[in-house]
Formats: C-alpha cells, sequence, structure tokens
C-alpha cells in the first residue's frame, strides 16, 4: 500500500481538515490545524507531502521521524501541528486496515469510557452561574472557564474580586463535587497571577490552567509556591522535548498536550508515557473539531494517566458549526453522566461525512482570535 494524495479543507468554524488516499482504495483523516493559522498549517501539510507520497502509510513511526527529522529546522506550531494531522490520519488508515480502533493497535484499552468537561463563560466571561446549571442539567460533572478579561501587570483589586465572585456563582448554582476548572489563559502576568491563585486556593478547584505562559519557567515556579491548587498546562509546548522541562521541574500536575499541535497520537502517547512515569496526569487540549476529539480518545483509552477531556460541543468559538456537523455518525459521541465512550469503530472510530466537508470548504473561513489593548493602548493577551 502506498500514500498517493494528501487534501485539505479549510471548514467552518475554523478548522482544517486532512484527507489521506492510498492506491487500495483506504484512507484516514485527520486534523492539523492552529487556531487563526488555518492556511499557514495548509501550507506546510503539502510542503510535508514531498516525504510522504508514494510511502507505506504503515510505517508511522518512521514517517513521524522522516517529517520530524527531514528537514534542518523543526518544531514549533505550524509545523508539529501539520506532523499531527498527518499522523492521526495515518493511525486512522492504520485501523481501517486491520478493522481495529487505534488503541487496541497501542495495547489495548485501559477504560471504556473517558469524563469530559464542559466550557462555559466565553472569551470575557459572562453569566457563568447560568451556563454551570446547564451543563450540570446535560450530565456534566465538570466545567471550565476563563478567568478573568485582559489583566495588566499591575490591576485593581475589583478585577480580582470579580473572578472571585464569578468561580462562587458556578458553585452556589452547582454541587460540593461539581469539578470547576478556572483558565488563566496566559493572559495573566506574574504579578497578579501570584494574587489570583492565592485567592483561588480556597476555591477547592479541579485545576487552574495556564497560570502564565508556559515559557515563563521562573513565573510558574513562584506561582507554584503560592498554591495547592493543581496546575495544568500545555497547549502551547508541541513535542516531548518541551514537556520534559515542566516535568522534571515539577510544575504542573496535570499535563495538556493538543493532538493537533503536539504531533499526534505517536507524539502525545509518548507525552503521556513520560508524565506517568513522573506521577502527572494528562487532560488533553482539544477545544476543536470530531476528528481531534477522536484522537484525544484514542489516546484517552490506552493512557492510564488521562484524568479528563476537554471538548467543544457548544462551546462559544463553534457558532454556525459545530463538533457533530461532520460526522455521518454524531451518536459515536454519546455523552451520558459526564462521560463519553471511547469510540469502538476502526482507526479514529469516526466516519466523517465527506459530502459535507466539501460542501462547508466551499464557504471556508479566516478566524482570528480577538486582538485586545490595554487602557493605555499597549496590546494585551487573549
Amino acid at each position: 500500500m502506498k500514500i498517493t494524495r494528501l487534501e485539505t479543507f479549510v471548514v467552518p468554524p475554523r478548522w482544517l481538515f486532512l484527507k489521506i488516499e492510498t492506491d487500495e482504495g483506504v484512507s484516514g483523516w485527520g486534523e492539523p490545524v492552529v487556531e487563526g493559522r488555518a492556511h499557514t498549517v495548509q501550507a506546510a501539510v503539502q510542503e510535508l507531502s514531498d516525504l510522504l507520497i508514494g510511502q507505506d502509510p504503515a510505517r508511522i513511526e518512521d514517517l513521524w521521524q522522516v517529517m520530524h527529522r527531514g528537514g534542518f529546522y523543526r518544531g514549533g506550531a505550524v509545523f508539529m501541528s501539520a506532523i499531527a494531522g498527518i499522523d492521526q490520519a495515518l493511525w486512522d488508515i492504520k485501523g481501517q486496515v486491520y478493522g481495529a480502533p487505534a488503541y487496541q493497535l497501542l495495547g489495548g484499552p485501559v477504560r471504556d469510557r473517558m469524563r469530559v468537561y464542559s466550557w462555559i463563560g466565553g472569551d470575557r466571561p459572562d453569566d457563568v452561574a447560568r451556563a454551570a446549571r446547564a451543563a450540570l442539567a446535560a450530565g456534566f460533572t465538570a466545567v471550565k472557564m476563563n478567568a478573568t478579561e485582559e489583566l495588566s501587570y499591575l490591576d485593581v483589586p475589583s478585577k480580582i474580586d470579580a473572578v472571585l465572585a464569578r468561580v462562587q456563582a458556578v458553585r452556589d448554582a452547582t454541587t460540593p463535587d461539581f469539578g470547576v476548572a478556572v483558565d488563566f489563559h496566559g493572559r495573566v502576568h506574574l504579578p497578579m497571577a501570584r494574587v489570583l491563585a492565592r485567592e483561588l486556593d480556597a476555591m477547592r478547584l479541579l485545576f487552574i490552567e495556564e497560570p502564565v505562559l508556559s515559557e515563563n519557567v521562573e513565573a510558574l515556579r513562584e506561582v507554584r509556591r503560592v498554591t495547592t491548587t493543581p496546575i495544568a498546562l500545555g497547549e502551547r509546548l508541541y513535542s516531548r522535548w518541551e514537556f520534559k522541562t515542566v516535568l522534571q521541574e515539577g510544575l504542573a500536575d496535570i499535563l495538556q498536550p493538543d493532538l493537533s499541535h503536539a504531533g499526534g497520537l505517536t507524539e502525545c502517547r509518548k507525552i503521556a508515557a513520560m508524565a506517568e512515569a513522573y506521577d502527572v496526569a494528562i487532560a488533553p487540549h482539544c477545544p476543536l473539531g470530531p476528528i481531534a476529539l477522536a484522537a484525544c480518545l484514542q489516546l484517552d483509552a490506552v493512557a492510564h494517566n488521562a484524568a479528563i477531556q476537554e471538548q467543544s460541543l457548544g462551546i462559544h468559538y463553534n457558532e454556525g458549526s459545530d463538533l457533530l456537523d461532520y460526522l455521518s455518525d454524531p451518536a459515536v459521541f454519546a455523552y451520558s453522566g459526564g462521560f463519553v465512550p471511547i469510540p469502538q469503530g476502526p482507526g479514529l472510530g469516526v466516519t466523517v461525512n465527506e459530502e459535507h466537508v466539501r460542501a462547508l470548504a466551499r464557504v471556508g473561513h479566516r478566524w482570528r482570535n480577538p486582538l485586545w489593548r490595554h487602557a493605555d493602548g499597549s496590546v494585551a493577551e487573549w
């Protein structure tokens, strides 16, 4: 069997899908994308196709190494996301050939279903109590919300008070055991992150996410000192080499590799194994589409330290096209009691509605994240 074609589809709301075809009629799907840089990743996929056309798709590890090591420059969001989507599609093909879900080819499952959480509140967190009640009523056992709008290096106490009030509103609207995760989104700088983390410590949160940007290792150490709340990070780390420092220095309790950013199923399986050796959990990042979620669930099935899974159903980014719209059988993600079953179909376990993909690719998108500014006119972290 040989790879014959790589075809990409820019589809709403902000996704990029990939189809890899072979000379034996077996094809696989992947989701290589950086949110806001879909066309850039699309170009990277096409460049990498020079290394793939005519090759055996079953040689996944070798093809991964060729893509990663075959050029002088490597790593980074765009390049690793291109590899990620290709890797997903190769695992999808392999599963089709053997008639088994990818997790069976990775050693078999350690679980049958995966706990998931729901997003509430939007970019500028609002009406979180109502949204939390709706998530609870829908059967979810946990939610994640952004902590705050933009914060300057030195900001006013009322903004901290507003964060505490929102989190308390979610607590009051749900139950004591309901999980509440608070995402700082990397938009908080160290002076305020220390204050915010300390004040939130009493809220008994599921975790705080990206309290500062992950490249600020020294700042992470400082936040670590002032809180006992579990710290999650990793959506902007793209390989096991970048996660290595986080693990060695004990900077996080939960790693959040994104299977559409961090080299796909092949690389994230290795990241999960590294984390397990440090008694650190994983909670794969996935505010993306159905192919990315399917890949995450294949990893969750085999990673003992997979704790909870992000998913994008109803997320504020998905206006107009949602998670299930591109699937022939949306019931594959049958959420119940705060869990989703591991997909049992071959490969990644989902069947893409190719006709719908091609129709929506004619619409496309040019999604960009908001650009925020502080009161003084300087650019703020989003």
